[in-house]
Formats: C-alpha cells, structure tokens, sequence
C-alpha cells in the first residue's frame, strides 16, 4: 500500500489498534495449535464494521478479508487496495459484475449458478492477470435458510445426476477467466456445538464431497505434462491438483482445521460483536 493511500486511511484510535492487535494474535495462536502441520488461511471476516479495523488488522500483517456485501467490499477495496477480498456473502448473478470489476477481488466463495459464473467471466477487468478464483457453496446441513447446493455421497452416474458436478464442470469448461479453487460450506450452529467431541458431520460431508469430485476431476480434466514433467498453462481447478475446503467460523473453526480445512472464516473472535447494518459505519 502506498503512503498517499495510508494516509487517506479511517485510522483506528491507539485502543483499537491494540485490541484488534490482541484478538488478530489470540486467533492465529488458535489456528496454528489446530493445524499445525499445514498452513491454512484465516480470513478476518470485517462485514459491517468501519474501514479502520481492517486497516488495524492490514497494520498487523492480515492481508485476506472477508465480506458478505457487495456494495460494502466495493467501497472499502476503494480505500484498501493491497489486500485480498474475498466474497463470502449470498451472491445473485445481477451483482455478479460489481464483484467482476473490483480490481483486487481475490475469490468468490459463495458460488452457486452457472448463471452467475457466467456473469463473473465476462465482466472480469481486461486488465486481469489472474483468473478469478471461486469457491462453490454446499449446504450440507440441508437448512433450507441456507444457499449451497446438494453435498454428494457417491460418484453422479447418468441415472443420479448432481448439480454440483454439472456447475463444477460449467466453470472449467466455460468460464476460462475464473479458476475452480474449492468448495466451502456453513456448517450447521447446532452442529458444531454439539461436535467438541466427536467430528462435524457438515464437515465430513464436505471433504466427502471434494474427495468424490476430485477423483471425477481428475478423469474428465487431467493436468497437462510438459515434456519436463511440469504442467502447461495455469490450472483449472484446485491447487496442485487438490480442491481446497472453505469451512469454520468463530464457533467451530477449530474442529473445521481438524477436520482438514484450508480456509476459516473468523468475524466476532477478531472484531468483537457486530452492530445492526443499518449502524455501520464503514468509511469516513
């Protein structure tokens, strides 16, 4: 970030900036003791809480965010613009070209349409260098107040076919602009409340699901060797061959890293409690 931008920052008073500090600290403790033999990814999830804590978590080396609204990430990526966005937030395919055109939009994490898959490959800036990465939403506690498609307990075969397979299969093979990095799901608050002992069942049935699609992907989009044994142009889907597994709050984000997550979600145990939207003050 450029010392012209910091200074037109929302600066968190000297409290803030200590509390936020503190909690920023306390949480990457937290995921480092759960995953300690991987490198998972927290995003501090700042929905509907002032650009000046963002910047106090951007001071203390935090550089992914997460939000749930449109019209608030487009404002606060104005302002920070060294930062990773990610969107986790309901998403419908008429917002899809705000998000597209958001320079520094790191991920989508929340896809559930081809409609909006699309939407999101068109409209991406031709300045681009990198395909937009997407996250494809699964409900796998099947309340229906949540967005996400159907997890899988099986390979689809013709006479079962899966909608997650049939969208998985739209954004490599349609959308060349955004790159399939994984799946992510909201497990179920009851879940995790009762899972401090035994595994999250949402979780299982996410890593069930990556698994199967994986074994499908790698069938149908195989990697391209190179002579040398590398690979030829950017991959389509995953990570080195891997789909990545979004899942884990504040409550549950633990049991989400023992359960094999490469990305949590965490909000309230960084930014404290959130106030009503319509309260919010999100730049000054």
């Amino acid at each position: 970030m450029s010392t012209s931008a910091a200074s037109t920052l929302p600066h968190p008073s000297l409290d803030r900036l200590a509390e936020l500090q503190e909690n920023l600290s306390e949480i990457r403790a937290r995921v480092q003791a759960a995953a300690p033999q991987n490198q998972p990814k927290l995003i501090a999830v700042s929905k509907i809480k002032p650009a000046s804590d963002v910047y106090a978590c951007y001071l203390n080396g935090q550089r992914d965010f997460g939000e749930n609204y449109v019209q608030e990430l487009e404002e606060k990526a104005e302002l920070l613009s060294d930062i990773k966005w990610h969107f986790i937030g309901t998403l419908q395919s008429n917002k899809a070209k705000n998000l597209a055109l958001t320079p520094n939009i790191y991920a989508i994490q929340t896809l559930t349409s081809a409609k909006t898959a699309t939407a999101l490959n068109k409209h991406l800036l031709p300045s681009r260098a990198t395909p937009l990465n997407v996250f494809i939403q699964v409900n796998t506690s099947g309340e229906d107040v949540k967005s996400g498609l159907g997890p899988l307990t099986s390979a689809p075969t013709p006479d079962s076919p899966s909608e997650l397979l049939e969208l998985v299969r739209h954004v490599i093979s349609s959308c060349p602009r955004l790159r399939l990095q994984g799946l992510m799901t909201i497990g179920s608050l009851s879940e995790s409340l009762s899972s401090k002992e035994k595994e999250n069942e949402d979780f299982e049935r996410l890593r069930t699901t990556r698994d199967i699609l994986q074994e499908v992907l790698r069938k149908e989009f195989p990697l391209q060797q190179t002579v040398e044994g590398g690979t030829t142009g950017s991959e389509r889907w995953g990570e080195g061959g891997k789909l990545l597994l979004s899942m884990g709050m504040s409550s549950d984000f633990e049991a989400a890293l023992h359960a094999g997550s490469d990305a949590v979600r965490v909000g309230t145990s960084i930014f404290g409690a959130r106030p009503k939207k319509g309260q919010a003050v999100v730049a000054s």
